[in-house]
């Protein structure tokens, strides 16, 4: 029972915060710690939260988070881009 209040109290990231990190990692364009990760935020992020963030974006493949830091690695196709931007809008 006690596992099952825990988590209920487990907070979540918001998309909010999810693309400013994504956004900070993006601009980096080097490997970063998570310290300096968190001192380029636009805002605080609790450690957890953030933690999430970084697991969330490394399962989608846009970043590589190891011991020596974070880096990001997702390369947009271009062609996508501009086919979103001809295509049919629903």
């Amino acid at each position: 029972m006690l596992k099952q209040i825990n988590k209920t109290l487990e907070h979540s990231p918001t998309l909010d915060t999810v693309l400013m990190v994504e956004e900070t990692i993006k601009k980096a364009r080097e490997v970063i710690s998570i310290a300096e990760l968190k001192r380029r935020l636009p805002r605080q992020v609790m450690h957890q939260t953030l933690l999430k963030v970084l697991d969330y974006l490394q399962f989608s493949g846009k970043i590589l988070f190891s011991t020596k830091g974070i880096v990001w690695i997702f390369t947009e196709r271009k062609e996508l881009v501009e086919m979103a931007k001809r295509g049919l809008e629903l």
